[in-house]
């Protein structure tokens, strides 16, 4: 199955989601805020005998460290994997150190180290991220050992049961390694998700840039058939004359010649369009098909195109996206097809619906469910002919993206036994189809 995959797609995914050094200082800033007035209302409001100056000290080192950043780098410096994880880890360490001070485990405030842990979830690699997951959970635990004791109001010490500060320090590092992961997964998912729809991006553009170029050539064989009839002229003109000698007569006749054939493919060029550079429109949905088969032709593999309905058929402009798109769900049947494929083009008043199937293997189970998920390893069994890279079911994600921006309807299934084979579905309303919406619209 063709796709476009820019390389090392999970370097470019890293490389798109660092982290930008204002966000981690805006964070900071308000993560100062919020530790200084806790403090301040924990020692003034509620009279908690804690040392507050340490405590003022570490959130000191961070506003210290928010200028130091702010002064060195400009604001839209986005950082590395190494620099995000030391600036992550520091956060984890200084909360750590303001946990010691207030009773470890026991101060409810414990829950802010899953903050920046899933921080690193969603922005680095995973095993930067396991790496600052694991130094959560180390200063955690370390918590449970060295700590000051919890202040209470009043000056008294609240000692909780053993068995309970257990038990938070299990739900800590649960929560710590379920968040962690779930962020991380949806993260991967998205980056997955917006790498594929960059490369549909990509394709369509490439694509709409190749449906152009007959418009183009038209409008350059109009521009330049003023001057050539000029030339045509002139040479017309100097033959009439009595010739000078043999040689010039030669190079006239030549000249002559040339120019015919200059015009002569400049009507060529004009030929597959008209002056404005809009394709002309697809007749039929058989036509259609037709024309996405095509290039498709010369796998080895039969194609056989039929179709049927109501006359007048229904009418489409030439939409680049659409064809890749259908060319893309060809070419994936014939890869996998044994011998032969089949496009059935039927439409009625309300509908136009194409159908391929081959006569290969089908989608395995585990695959069905999530056909046109990007990255997915597609079926078994592939011909010899199919290109590197298909097994990364990217081109069926490109594919089912151009055509529902056509307002198409996809549906991959298997043939019903005993028959053999995949069969893919794509279905519009009949007004979408001859609106022709553009795929890049």
């Amino acid at each position: 199955m063709t796709s476009v995959l820019p390389p090392e797609p999970e370097r470019l995914g890293l490389e798109a989601r660092r982290l930008r050094l204002n966000t981690l200082i805006g964070l900071r800033w308000l993560a100062v805020a919020g530790q200084t007035a806790a403090v301040l209302i924990g020692v003034f409001g509620f009279g908690l005998g804690f040392p507050a100056l340490a405590c003022f000290g570490l959130i000191a080192a961070s506003a210290v460290l928010n200028l130091a950043l702010r002064w060195v780098f400009p604001i839209s410096a986005q950082l590395s994997e190494r620099d995000a994880t030391i600036i992550l880890a520091y956060d984890i360490l200084q909360l750590g150190g303001l946990l010691f001070l207030t009773g470890g485990i026991a101060n409810p405030f414990v829950i802010l180290f899953l903050a920046p842990v899933t921080i690193a979830a969603a922005s680095l690699s995973f095993s930067r991220a396991l790496g600052l997951l694991a130094l959560a959970i180390v200063s955690a635990t370390a918590l449970l050992r060295f700590n000051l004791p919890l202040p209470w109001i009043g000056g008294d010490q609240l000692i909780l049961p053993p068995l309970y500060v257990a038990g938070l320090w299990v739900s800590l590092v649960v929560s710590a390694a379920f968040v962690a992961l779930f962020a991380y997964r949806v993260a991967a998912e998205a980056r997955q998700t917006a790498s594929a729809l960059t490369a549909a991006e990509l394709v369509l553009a490439r694509a709409h840039h190749l449906s152009q170029l007959d418009g183009l050539a038209a409008a350059a064989a109009h521009e330049l058939g003023t001057p050539l009839a000029t030339v045509a002229l002139v040479v017309r003109e100097m033959a009439a004359q009595p010739p000078r000698d043999e040689a010039f007569a030669d190079d006239l006749s030549l000249i002559e010649e040339s120019v015919d054939r200059c015009r002569a493919i400049l009507r060529k060029l004009a030929a597959p369009s008209d002056l404005t550079g809009q394709s002309m429109d697809i007749s039929s949905p058989v036509e259609l098909a037709e024309l996405a088969a095509a290039s498709h032709r010369l796998l080895g593999v039969s194609i056989t195109v039929t179709g049927e309905g109501p006359e007048p058929p229904p009418r489409c402009p030439r939409n680049p996206g659409v064809l890749y798109g259908l060319g893309n769900l060809i070419e994936n049947a014939v890869s996998f097809a044994q011998s032969a494929v089949t496009i059935r083009a039927d439409w009625t008043k309300s509908a136009v619906t194409l159908v391929i199937t081959d006569d290969g293997r089908g989608f395995p189970p585990n695959v069905l469910a999530r056909i046109g998920e990007p990255y997915l390893s597609q079926r078994e069994g592939a011909r010899p002919t199919e290109k590197a890279g298909g097994g990364l079911g990217l081109g069926l994600f490109i594919a089912r993206s151009l055509l529902e921006r056509s307002r198409a309807t996809l549906q991959f299934e298997n043939a019903a036994p005993p028959s053999t084979g995949a069969v893919v579905s794509v279905r519009w309303p009949r007004a979408a189809y001859e609106e022709g919406r553009r795929s890049d619209n």
